[in-house]
């Protein structure tokens, strides 16, 4: 009897009861600190680079928690397919409180960029990690509430760590952002720790994700992002030969880190991975450029301009916890309308974006449009997660898990890449700022499109 039978046999009433609880709570706490310090980070970072005198490095301290977090994506699930969840979540707690702690004490600007690489290896190993307990200690029908609380998980760091981490910074000192967050990332472990060992260990291991190969791999698509993303953050002539070697490393490497089929949406895991890629891309590519949109074309400040994606936050939540009341007993097909009405909402709500971005009275287009797209990513991702889990076995859980996150982070720097090309070259007066601005949501609608005629086959693959 497989982990996931023995699980759905104890068919506890939800994700708080009993021997869930502790593990859930564990899940979540662990979950919300990757939020915090994905967004609150970047209020406190320049504070912190100028005491360490180390401005010119500042791009390598998201770069190198960016690289070394692809990397440790894939180790993860080569870790979790060969002997379960347990090493993988155990190290990258570990890995992220030192990572937390040399940052926090840090003196150069050197130790803080180390500190965050650290920090990238422990966040990409357990988030992998995290998504193979969700499959093997919780039951199905359970899979979508949970899902649901791990997106709001991400709610609260959108809306407040910025502002905490800036007011930390400010009045206290920027170093608590990093050391105030080690005790909770322990509790977070801990909590956890029970669960991870009930899990059996794999008692077989599948070639197709075997090997050093595929860190190999990992590290060329790591490179790729880390390229593209400097593209974008620095536009120049030099920057799209940049861009276009990053795109052919990316493209070398992530084609055996995906299950066979994705770039086909082959139904199955293959399809739940590309809609999760094609959603992430269409809209970050697109609330990458929502505050800017507002600041150029209207006039807005950074705080009305920001508003967007605070919206965005809480439509998302309800989004999610819309789609986990879904009854999947009735079939797979509940899921594919979900992650079909999660695209067109993303579609609608670029289209909406293309008008704002005109000068004049279309402003509010913005914040209807962001609060749609939110709504509609909360339904899709999450629906894309719970496809997955259902649709991947015991064998390779840890690989497809892995394989989500990946097209979630490389179609994220993709999209946000294409919309720095286009953002500097109207900052260099090649185009104007409104042809860029509704190029980048023009595109982004296409692709948001692309998934929505997609999201048909999102089935079972056939045996």
């Amino acid at each position: 009897m497989t982990s996931t039978a023995r699980a759905q046999q104890q068919a506890p009433g939800s994700i708080f009861a009993g021997q869930l609880r502790a593990t859930t709570v564990g899940i979540l706490t662990l979950i919300t600190l990757i939020a915090f310090e994905a967004m609150a980070v970047s209020a406190a970072l320049p504070t912190a680079a100028r005491e360490l005198h180390g401005l010119a490095a500042y791009g390598w301290a998201f770069t190198g928690f960016l690289v070394a977090n692809v990397v440790a994506m894939v180790a993860s699930g080569q870790i979790c397919d060969a002997r379960g969840p347990r090493p993988a979540v155990l190290v990258g707690v570990a890995c992220f409180v030192a990572g937390l702690l040399v940052a926090g004490t840090a003196t150069t600007m050197l130790q803080l960029v180390a500190g965050r690489v650290v920090q990238g290896l422990g966040g990409g190993l357990m988030i992998t990690a995290i998504y193979v307990v969700m499959g093997e200690a919780y039951p199905s029908r359970l899979r979508p509430p949970l899902f649901a609380a791990t997106s709001s998980a991400w709610v609260v760091p959108s809306l407040i760590g910025p502002a905490i981490s800036g007011l930390l910074a400010q009045h206290a000192s920027w170093r608590w952002v990093f050391l105030g967050l080690a005790p909770f990332c322990v509790l977070g472990g801990v909590l956890i720790a029970p669960t991870l060992r009930k899990l059996a260990t794999p008692t077989t291991r599948t070639g197709r994700f075997a090997g050093p190969s595929r860190l190999a791999r990992a590290v060329a698509v790591a490179a790729g992002v880390a390229a593209l993303e400097q593209a974008g953050q620095h536009p120049s002539l030099w920057a799209i030969g940049i861009a276009v070697a990053g795109l052919l490393v990316l493209v070398w490497g992530i084609r055996r880190l995906v299950p066979a089929g994705t770039f086909r949406v082959r139904p199955g895991v293959s399809a739940a991975v590309a809609l999760r890629g094609l959603l992430a891309g269409a809209f970050f590519g697109v609330e990458s450029t929502v505050p800017l949109s507002l600041t150029l074309q209207h006039g807005y400040g950074a705080t009305v301009a920001g508003l967007p994606l605070a919206c965005a936050g809480l439509s998302w939540a309800f989004g999610s916890w819309v789609q986990g009341r879904a009854d999947d007993s009735r079939g797979p097909h509940v899921r594919a309308r979900l992650v079909r009405a999660g695209f067109g909402c993303v579609a609608v709500a670029a289209a909406l974006m293309a008008v704002a971005a005109v000068p004049g009275p279309t402003a509010w287009c913005a914040f209807v449009s962001w609060l749609i797209a939110g709504f509609g990513a909360g339904l899709a991702m999450s629906s894309a997660s719970v496809l997955l889990l259902n649709f991947t076995t015991d064998a390779t859980r840890g690989a497809d898990s892995a394989a989500l996150q990946l097209a979630d982070s490389t179609a994220n720097a993709l999209t946000t890449g294409i919309a720095g090309v286009l953002i500097a070259a109207a900052a260099r007066h090649a185009i104007g700022f409104t042809a860029a601005f509704t190029g980048v949501d023009l595109a982004m609608c296409a692709i948001a499109a692309v998934g929505f005629a997609a999201a048909v086959r999102a089935r079972p693959a056939r045996t």
